[in-house]
C-alpha cells in the first residue's frame, strides 16, 4: 500500500534514486550483452511492479549487477535474447514458488557482521569504480561490482589508466558536485528545511548540465562528448519507442538450458535479494523488518513481468537502496516516484536525461559510497572484538577483490569458523575444589547444548584429570547432549578406575523430561 504521508520527504528522495537508476540501468544492460532499453524496462518494472507488492519501505529494485555475467552467457549460449526472456519468466515463477514455501527466512542466518562488511565492502567499491568517471574515463559501464573488468584489468589498474585520459570538464565537474554535496549535507540542510526539500544531488545534476552547456558555447575544446554523458535510447516516434518492447520466445521453454538458467537465475537473484533486504533494514533508520517471503513473493511477480515486455531479471539493489535512505526517503513511495519518474522521462524528454554528465552522478555515488564506509563504521567494529571484526574485514577485501556474492561466501565462512570455534570452547565448566580428606574433586557441567564439534574440547579435559582424583559429569541442566558426547563419557568411565578416579555421572531423567515437555 502506497502512503503519500510523507510525500516531502519521499519526493525529493524518489528523484536522487532515478538519477542514480537511469546510467546504472543502462551500464548493467551494456554489461549484460542486452538491448541497453531492457535495463531501463527492468528499472521501471522493479520500481513500480515491486514496489506495489514488497513490504518493504526503503529497498529499491531493478537490474543488478551481479546479474550481468550470468546474463551475458545466458544470451550467448541460449542463442538469442528472446529465449533468454523466457528464462526470466520461469526464474520469476521459482521466485514466486520460494515465497510460498518461506525459503525467505534463509536471509535471517546471515550474521551482522557479515552484513556489516557487506555494506562497507560496496561502499568501497562504489568509491573506487566511480573515481574514473570522476576523472572523465569511461569506458567502463556504471554499476561494475566486479574486481576483474570485462575488457580486461581490473579495479585498481583502471583508476591508474584513468590518470592518463584525464577530461579537465569531467574533473572541475565532479570537484564543484563533491563540494556542493558535502556543503550541502553538513551546513545548508541544518540551516533551512528547504535545503531539506531539495536534494544537493538534484542540484549537482543540473550544475552538471548547465556546466557543459557553458563549455559547449563558450569552450568548445572543454565540452564533454557523448561518451561521458548519459545515453538513453531515443525512440522517433511512440510507436518507435514501444518498438522497444521484446516479447519472449516460449518454443524453448521446457528445454534443459532454459530451465537450468531459469533456476540460477531465480537462486542467484533472491539470494542478493534478501541480502540487500537484510542490509537495508539494517541501515534504515526506523529499524523496520521487512517480510522476506512477500519480498519473494514480489521479485517473482517483477520478473514475470519484466520477462513478458523484454526486461532484464532484476533483484532488490543496495546502491540504489541506499541513495534512498541518505537521500531522507521514508516510505516505499520513493522507490514507486523513482520508476514512475524513469517511464514518464523515457517517453516524453529522453534527451534531457542524455544531457547529464556521468562525472556529476560519479560525486553523486563517491559520497554514497563514504557514507557506507564511513571509518566510524571500522572503529565500532573493531571494538566488537576479533570475533565480530575479522568477518567484517575480511567480507569487506573479498568483496572488493572478486564480486558481491563471492565475498560474501567468504565472509560467512569466516564467521562460521568463528562459531564453530565459540562453540567448541563453550561445551562445559570445569570447577575444582579440595574435600575435606584432601583429595581433590572436580565438577564438569555440561553447556545447554553440546554436539559432535564440542568433543575434542571435552576429551581434552577429561585427559587432564589426574589420577586419584573424585569427578562428577553433571548434564542435568543440558537441553541436548549428541551421542558422540555420551559415547566419549561412557569410554571414559570404562577406563577411569585405571586411573583410580571415582567418576559420578548425573543425567537427567526421563521422568523428569516427560514433566518439562508437559509444561
Amino acid at each position: 500500500m502506497i502512503s503519500f504521508k510523507e510525500l516531502k520527504s519521499d519526493l525529493p528522495a524518489g528523484i536522487v534514486v532515478f538519477l542514480v537508476a537511469v546510467p546504472l540501468c543502462l551500464g548493467i544492460a551494456m554489461a549484460s550483452g542486452a538491448p541497453l532499453f531492457s535495463g531501463i524496462i527492468a528499472g521501471i518494472v522493479g520500481g513500480i511492479v515491486v514496489t506495489l507488492i514488497s513490504g518493504s519501505q526503503l529497498g529499491v529494485s531493478g537490474p543488478a549487477a551481479g546479474l550481468a555475467v550470468i546474463v551475458l552467457h545466458a544470451i550467448q549460449d541460449l542463442g538469442s535474447f528472446e529465449v533468454f526472456l523466457s528464462a526470466v519468466v520461469l526464474a520469476g515463477v521459482i521466485q514466486l514458488v520460494l515465497g510460498f514455501l518461506k525459503a525467505g527466512s534463509i536471509g535471517y542466518y546471515f550474521p551482522t557482521s557479515v552484513i556489516k562488511g557487506m555494506l562497507a565492502g560496496i561502499g568501497v567499491i562504489i568509491i573506487l569504480k566511480q573515481i574514473p568517471h570522476a576523472f572523465g574515463y569511461d569506458e567502463n559501464f556504471q554499476g561494475n561490482m566486479h574486481f576483474l573488468e570485462p575488457q580486461g584489468g581490473t579495479t585498481f589498474s583502471e583508476i591508474f589508466k584513468a590518470i592518463n585520459y584525464i577530461t579537465p570538464a569531467a574533473v572541475i565537474i565532479s570537484v564543484l558536485s563533491l563540494f556542493i554535496l558535502v556543503f550541502w549535507d553538513q551546513v545548508l540542510s541544518k540551516k533551512s528545511r528547504i535545503f531539506q526539500l531539495i536534494q544537493g544531488p538534484l542540484v549537482v545534476v543540473l550544475l552538471g548540465i548547465a556546466l557543459n552547456v557553458v563549455f559547449q558555447n563558450f569552450f568548445p575544446h572543454l565540452a564533454l562528448r557523448d561518451n561521458h554523458l548519459v545515453t538513453l535510447p531515443v525512440a522517433d516516434s511512440l510507436g518507435g519507442f514501444f518498438n522497444q518492447f521484446t516479447t519472449p520466445d516460449f518454443s524453448r521453454i521446457l528445454s534443459y538450458e532454459v530451465i537450468f538458467m531459469a533456476g540460477t537465475l531465480a537462486v542467484v537473484a533472491s539470494l542478493e535479494t534478501l541480502l540487500c533486504l537484510e542490509a537495508t533494514d539494517k541501515l534504515d533508520p526506523y529499524k523496520r523488518i521487512s517480510p522476506a517471503n512477500r519480498e519473494l513473493k514480489a521479485q517473482g511477480v517483477g520478473n514475470i513481468v519484466s520477462g513478458l515486455i523484454g526486461g532484464l531479471p532484476l533483484t532488490q539493489v543496495i546502491v540504489r537502496s541506499s541513495a534512498n535512505i541518505q537521500s531522507g526517503g521514508k516510505t516505499k513511495l520513493s522507490a514507486f516516484i523513482h520508476g514512475v519518474l524513469i517511464l514518464a522521462f523515457v517517453i516524453a524528454i529522453p534527451n534531457i536525461l542524455n544531457m547529464i554528465p556521468l562525472a556529476s552522478l560519479a560525486a553523486i555515488l563517491l559520497m554514497v559510497g563514504y557514507k557506507l564506509a564511513k571509518p566510524d563504521l571500522f572503529k565500532s567494529m573493531y571494538r566488537n572484538g576479533m570475533m565480530q571484526f575479522l568477518p567484517f574485514i575480511i567480507t569487506i577485501i573479498a568483496i572488493v577483490f572478486t564480486d558481491l556474492l563471492t565475498g560474501i561466501g567468504i565472509g560467512m565462512a569466516v564467521a562460521i569458523f568463528f562459531i564453530l570455534k565459540n562453540s567448541y570452547q563453550v561445551s562445559h565448566f570445569m570447577r575444582k575444589e579440595k574435600t575435606m580428606e584432601g583429595t581433590v574433586k572436580y565438577h564438569m557441567v555440561l553447556a545447554e547444548e553440546v554436539t559432535f564439534l564440542n568433543k575434542g574440547n571435552i576429551l581434552q579435559t577429561l585427559r587432564k584429570v589426574p589420577e586419584g582424583a573424585e569427578l562428577e559429569i553433571d548434564y542435568t541442566k543440558s537441553a541436548v547432549v549428541d551421542h558422540d558426547v555420551k559415547e566419549l563419557i561412557e569410554d571414559f568411565k570404562e577406563t577411569a578406575h585405571t586411573k583410580n578416579i571415582k567418576l559420578t555421572i548425573h543425567e537427567i531423567q526421563k521422568e523428569d523430561m516427560k514433566l518439562e515437555s508437559s509444561l
